[in-house]
Formats: structure tokens, C-alpha cells, sequence
């Protein structure tokens, strides 16, 4: 599988260091990420997303696993980056969260797949990332009653590298490399 507008090139023509990401990914997806190879086109640029993405991605973060991967897949949806979507969509099921809240998140608000926890911290992502929205005193308030400033410092970070990520993707048309098995529902507003 290759993208779809700009072609990554053979893997021996990265650096070394770049192919020791590479072989990282094989390791843990069973394939080199189609988005890797195409950051690893700029060297230094993918080495230092990858290190941005592994210390937002650390076991030892203050947002747990699951929610992280939440906010990661409605912010790719909102994006509509395929490839993002697969791939958070497999890390949402390997995380523990139910095939409900994927089949949910679309309209998190209104459903009870998720905790009040979740839904301010969604909510929350929605703000960031859409561009006709801003962060309104409203959403910091109900962000505040379950996270910490510091807290609240990881989930700004991790929402703004997904969207990094998602729009990046969706800019170059990175297919989805068929990693989840939950098929998500397409987000309402494509075509």
C-alpha cells in the first residue's frame, strides 16, 4: 500500500536512524506506517514528531491510554483523516474502550458510552480543532472540575499533535492501511 499523492521512497534511501523508527513500527503494527515514510522524507522533521509523539504516548502520562485514544480518533474524523481513523480506531479497541463508544463518539454529548469525564475532555477537543469554534469559559469550566492544570496542559498537547498528524495525513491522502476491524461510522459532514 502507498499513498496517495506524494510516494515514499524506498525504504534504503532514509537514514539510518529514520529506518530504526521504521523497524520500531514494523515491530509494533506489523508494517512500516505509510505516514512514517512520508515524514521520513525530512529526516530531522520525522525524528522529531516521532519523539513528540512517543512523549505524549508514554505509559506514564496523566491521561489514560483509552482516552487518549478517544480524542484521537474524533479529532481525526473531524479531519477526515482515513488513515488516522484506522489506526486510533485499532488503538481505541486495544485500550479497552467498547465498540459503542466508536460506533458513539460522533455524538458523545448526547450518549451514555461515555463518562462526564470523557465527554469534557472530548468537548474539549472539538474546540480546539474545529476552526469555527474557540475555547469558551464554558469548556474550561467543565474541563476543570476533572483535570488538573497539568492535566489539562497533556490534553492540549496531545489534541494539538493529533491534529497535526490528522491534517498533515489528510493533506498528502494517506489511505488507511486496514489496521481496525471496528468499522467507524464516517463522520456526517463528508460526502
Amino acid at each position: 500500500m502507498t499513498s496517495g499523492w506524494i510516494k515514499p521512497k524506498a525504504l534504503s534511501q532514509y537514514p539510518w536512524y529514520v529506518r530504526l523508527f521504521f523497524r520500531n513500527q514494523k515491530r509494533r503494527y506489523g508494517e512500516v506506517l505509510e505516514p512514517g515514510k512520508l515524514w521520513g522524507r525530512s529526516p530531522k522533521v520525522f525524528t522529531a514528531v516521532a519523539l513528540l509523539y512517543g512523549a505524549l504516548d508514554r505509559k506514564s502520562s496523566p491521561i489514560s491510554p483509552a482516552l487518549r485514544s478517544l480524542l484521537t480518533v474524533r479529532i481525526s474524523q473531524i479531519n477526515h483523516c482515513a488513515f488516522c481513523v484506522d489506526i486510533n480506531s485499532m488503538m481505541v479497541s486495544r485500550r479497552g474502550n467498547s465498540e459503542q463508544q466508536l460506533d458513539e463518539l460522533e455524538t458523545f454529548r448526547d450518549s451514555n458510552q461515555f463518562s462526564d469525564k470523557e465527554k469534557a475532555a472530548l468537548n474539549y477537543g472539538e474546540a480546539i480543532t474545529y476552526s469555527d469554534r474557540q475555547v469558551t469559559d464554558h469548556d474550561r469550566h467543565w474541563l476543570e472540575q476533572y483535570f488538573s492544570e497539568d492535566e489539562i496542559i497533556e490534553l492540549t498537547a496531545i489534541i494539538s499533535f493529533q491534529n497535526l498528524s490528522s491534517k498533515f495525513n489528510a493533506a498528502l491522502d494517506v489511505p488507511p492501511q486496514g489496521f481496525c476491524q471496528i468499522k467507524p461510522k464516517r463522520p456526517s459532514n463528508e460526502l
